[in-house]
């Protein structure tokens, strides 16, 4: 599959595939936000570290269009790293964001199960969740999704499972981080309780915690929308793998009525 981008030293050439829901023409969220983690995880570092912490501020529209990556190391410690990583289209920046790493230990914790166990059905378990007006996003062509509870992109919380299979830097396998950015940015889409078809539900940011890295292909996004009077809600969720709950991921949403 062709990969989304094409990276060339600091240049990242899209293709049509970045393409979102709202306009072919914008890309989808995730595309960004996964190509910031390939990003910071070329960083060098004074030790093995992952990030813990990743925010996406997108500043304006993405276009699909060449993008400039430009990186800068924050705060250098042994034991923490704080990265700036800004996307700009044609001189502006559209995106930016910061990403917290911490030193990595070959340490056992102290308790026999640390992260909450899975309570529901696995991706072979659960149902074809892709269709609708979302399915013509070309973003969405390289994803497998499937449904453990809910659905995608219809009233009310759902659990959705994610596996994204095209590329996002050419020549670069997807990373942990890559799936898990991906899969959070549609907390929105997946706990949608406005159709689609009248309502926008745009999100201005994206925040990833990580307390483990996932493990496999597939990320289980089990969100839910929050809305206040005055078109400005949350959209958040728990992350989760096979072997069980990993993360959560937070949006600011906007919600605005199509003309």
């Amino acid at each position: 599959m062709e990969a989304i981008y094409k990276v060339d030293g600091v240049t990242a050439e899209t293709s049509a595939f970045a393409g979102g829901p709202w306009d072919a023409g914008l890309q989808h969220g995730a595309a960004p936000s996964s190509l910031i983690c390939w990003a910071v995880e070329r960083l060098p570092s004074p030790a093995p570290m992952r990030v813990a912490r990743l925010t996406v501020d997108l500043m304006r529209p993405v276009p699909v269009a060449p993008l400039t990556i430009e990186t800068e190391v924050l705060r250098e410690g042994k034991k923490i790293q704080l990265a700036s990583i800004r996307l700009l289209a044609d001189g502006k920046e559209v995106v930016r964001a910061s990403a917290l790493r911490i030193r990595k230990l070959d340490a056992v914790l102290p308790t026999e199960e640390p992260f909450p166990p899975l309570d529901l059905p696995l991706p072979e378990d659960s149902t074809d969740a892709l269709g609708g007006a979302m399915s013509t996003t070309p973003f969405l062509s390289g994803l497998e999704m499937r449904a453990a509870k809910g659905a995608f992109n219809k009233p009310g919380p759902a659990a959705i499972w994610y596996r994204a299979s095209r590329p996002i830097v050419d020549g670069a396998d997807l990373s942990p981080l890559m799936r898990a950015a991906i899969a959070a940015d549609f907390c929105n889409g997946t706990s949608a309780f406005l159709s689609f078809k009248h309502w926008t539900f745009i999100n201005a940011d994206l925040t990833v915690s990580l307390a483990r890295e996932p493990v496999g292909d597939w990320i289980l996004l089990n969100a839910e929308t929050w809305a206040g009077p005055d078109s400005v809600g949350i959209a958040a969720a728990r992350l989760a793998d096979r072997h069980g709950y990993f993360g959560r991921a937070v949006q600011s949403v906007l919600f605005e009525k199509r003309g």
